[in-house]
């Protein structure tokens, strides 16, 4: 189970994933998204 240990403020951005990276700072990386479709020939 997680559990909530400190506020921080970040202000998010649509499009993107934040969490904890391995030097304990807060990351965030781009979502991924479905492809997109291909236009009919």
């Amino acid at each position: 189970m997680a559990e909530k240990v400190a506020k921080v403020g970040v202000k998010k951005v649509a499009g993107y994933l934040y969490f904890v990276d391995k030097q304990g700072d807060i990351s965030r990386a781009k979502m991924a998204r479905g492809g997109r479709k291909k236009k009919k020939r």
